[in-house]
């Protein structure tokens, strides 16, 4: 049962004042006024899902996600802007097995924005799953899973859906989804009709259009990704280098994108390798 309940912000098309932190969450100090910003929402509901599965119904991720769409609507918050202390101080969730259920706990820059309590046996196991600033928009990764619990090349590109999911795919992102996905199926070609096409497809497409509102999204290829590859495997580092190569070399400036393909994959092998 809930411990603590956000408040829903209320919709209004005539709101011009941005919904803040303080407006719905009981924090205090410097994280109180400050808007809720896309971004942070992004990734706390990336690692909602990584740890619970799935966003909850009316917990936090799905609150920021409602407030952060109010703001950017009335243009108070831009799509990419993450709040400082999301930036500076990480956005994390954990979830702590104990004598009659899992604690779930939610912090965005150090203060708890939402707990729970769900019914399930006692493993003694942490789970934590946090992003943190690298100079990139917040979109570091680091994953501490004990206990069990690996994840998967499929699971991975369907966490990029939330952390790069409105970027348009480009052939960097395309070729690091062909990358994953031989390696997820132990193929040498991609799946007909599968990701790795779609993404290719998708990218032949960007190049030829103008506005940027007609090109298809990253979160229009990765959302369910682990339901659509043939099959699917724990992700490792060697699995991670060559998505990590595929991407940099098909990235005129030999980089990858933070919270893309690449870096959703190197943090799901870290995540395997610190388990093992």
């Amino acid at each position: 049962m809930s411990q603590q309940q956000p408040r829903r912000p209320q919709g209004n098309e005539q709101q011009q004042e941005p919904v803040k932190y303080g407006d719905v969450f009981p924090v205090s100090g410097e994280l109180a006024p400050k808007p809720i910003a896309p971004q942070d929402a992004a990734m706390i509901q990336s690692a909602e899902s990584l740890i619970l599965g799935q966003t909850q119904k009316g917990g936090p991720a799905s609150v920021m996600q409602s407030a952060a769409t109010l703001n950017e609507r009335v243009g108070v918050a831009g799509h990419t802007q993450v709040t400082g202390a999301a930036a500076d101080q990480g956005v994390t969730v954990s979830e702590t097995d104990l004598p009659g259920g899992r604690v779930v706990s939610e912090a965005i820059g150090g203060q708890v924005v939402g707990s729970f309590v769900q019914p399930g046996s006692a493993q003694g196991t942490t789970r934590k799953v946090s992003y943190g600033d690298d100079g990139a928009a917040g979109n570091d990764i680091d994953i501490d899973i004990g206990g069990g619990g690996k994840i998967t090349i499929g699971e991975a590109l369907e966490a990029t859906a939330l952390t790069a999911g409105d970027k348009p795919v480009d052939q960097s992102d395309a070729a690091a989804i062909q990358a994953a996905e031989v390696r997820a199926t132990g193929r040498n070609v991609i799946t007909p009709g599968g990701v790795a096409a779609a993404a290719q497809a998708a990218a032949t497409h960007n190049a030829r259009v103008l506005r940027d509102e007609d090109k298809t999204r990253l979160g229009d290829i990765l959302t369910d990704a682990a339901l659509k590859l043939p099959a699917d495997k724990e992700a490792t580092p060697k699995d991670a280098e060559g998505v990590v190569g595929a991407e940099m070399r098909n990235n005129p400036n030999l980089v990858t994108h933070p919270g893309g393909v690449a870096a959703s994959v190197v943090a799901a092998a870290r995540l395997n390798q610190n388990n093992d």
